[in-house]
């Protein structure tokens, strides 16, 4: 009897143990290397661009007018998030069809290309209103492809992961987005450091982009080309199993809702703030950053610690814990931070919010691939997740400057973290407890 006549009278759930016995440990680790690695340099891309937002803001936009070049460079932010569905509707699809190793072996050079373009793009004093043209159009492309990185990245390690360690593996897709999230923080502490505020806006926040450009796409392409495929996507498509008729609408609806505070405290707390405590706390731009890089590595640390505990108490708890974090800390913690200005509170807030959300980067992955049968997971899990980052996550730091412009009130970006948290209670509450159960 064939492997895919054994496996479909065998039935789905016994499939991938099937094919991972024909696999070996060295081929497990160079498929879990390869996601690792990728998404590091994807990532680094990607959020560098926060970090250096000050910089960025002075050298696209017109002089004069500090607040609404920021707000022009954080939208410019939040539409490469807003490309990402589009990213995740086509790549998630393609994941689900022709695999996820052949995936996330395409996505790479495109966003080279995307990092590189920015790199390159000649500032508004040079070219005028075409600088901030160019600068939305590289980071469309940056998140179309970042689109495709996030489903297919999460679905390989988790499909990977043996049994009782779905949570863990799962874990290292956000512990390498926040390794390249890291590594941005850190460059561009780093650059603030070393060079001038002025050299800063004239040339320095381009340096980043180019050595993330001239590595992400060889080296990242390489690696994951020299990977295999995931056995339970083989599987899927070789055993003979019924298709599962369910409305994958609901399920993404879910993902859409477990998401909601997981992004939006991410990207206000550790991508918006060092830009928001210049601003209200008057720190210095590499005091924030260096704190900001803090929080982030212990979040890089935390991820793995939470992703494993999950498989052990289940996710449900730990997520909620999450949430309820974030309804009750925000305010008191902004509020406080605003009347003290004391730079060891922003400290302390910045390291601890990294280890809080460590519990939603950790945990969520492996979840959100529960969600769905492994013939729609791509697809589904990208739209979700996507559609989430794109109108909570990657606009978090634009709607928070409109609050504080609206309200008059730089308080006002904590009720954004609450309501989020509330609305991803909610959604965690309908979840099924799925830790201990074989993926469908």
């Amino acid at each position: 009897m064939s492997m895919g006549n054994e496996i479909g009278a065998q039935g789905l759930s016994s499939a991938p143990n099937a094919y991972a016995g024909a696999r070996t440990r060295a081929q497990s680790m160079r498929a879990v290397r390869a996601a690792i690695v990728g998404n590091v340099l994807e990532w680094f891309d990607f959020a560098t661009y926060a970090f250096l937002a000050t910089s960025i803001s002075k050298s696209m936009f017109p002089a004069g007018d500090d607040f609404v070049a920021m707000l022009g460079t954080f939208g410019a932010y939040g539409l490469g998030f807003a490309s990402r569905p589009l990213g995740a509707i086509v790549f998630g699809w393609l994941g689900d069809r022709k695999g996820r190793k052949w995936t996330l072996s395409f996505v790479m050079p495109l966003m080279a290309l995307g990092t590189l373009l920015m790199a390159l793009i000649p500032s508004y004093a040079s070219i005028g209103i075409l600088a901030p043209i160019l600068l939305v159009l590289a980071r469309l492309l940056q998140g179309f492809s970042v689109g495709g990185e996030l489903g297919n990245a999460i679905a390989f390690l988790v499909e990977w992961a043996p049994k009782g360690k779905r949570g863990l593996y799962g874990s290292f897709q956000q512990c390498s987005t926040i390794g390249g999230s890291l590594l941005g923080s850190g460059a561009a502490a780093l650059m603030s450091t070393w060079i001038s505020p002025q050299g800063m806006v004239d040339w320095g926040w381009r340096v980043p982009f180019i050595a993330g450009a001239l590595i992400i796409g060889p080296i990242g392409w390489y690696i994951r080309r020299k990977s295999e495929e995931s056995p339970l996507f083989e599987a899927a498509h070789d055993a003979a199993v019924e298709p599962d008729t369910r409305s994958p609408l609901p399920m993404a609806l879910q993902a859409c809702g477990l998401v909601m505070v997981w992004t939006v405290s991410l990207y206000v707390i550790l991508n918006y703030l060092p830009s928001f405590v210049q601003k209200y706390v008057g720190l210095s731009a590499s005091a924030s950053l260096w704190w900001n890089t803090g929080g982030l590595l212990l979040m890089t640390l935390a991820i793995p610690f939470w992703g494993a505990l999950s498989d052990k108490v289940g996710r449900k708890p730990l997520l909620l814990l999450g949430c309820l974090a974030f309804i009750v800390l925000p305010y008191p913690l902004f509020a406080w931070m605003l009347a003290t200005k004391s730079a060891l509170l922003v400290a302390v807030i910045q390291l601890g919010s990294g280890i809080l959300i460590g519990i939603f980067s950790g945990v969520a992955p492996a979840a959100l691939s529960e969600i769905f049968p492994t013939k729609m997971r791509t697809t589904w899990m990208s739209i979700g997740y996507g559609i989430a980052n794109a109108i909570f996550g990657g606009f978090a730091p634009f709607i928070a400057i409109w609050l504080i412009k609206a309200t008059g009130s730089p308080l006002s970006p904590a009720f954004y973290v609450i309501v989020a948290a509330v609305m991803s209670t909610i959604t965690v509450l309908t979840l099924k407890e799925t830790a201990h159960k074989p993926l469908l």
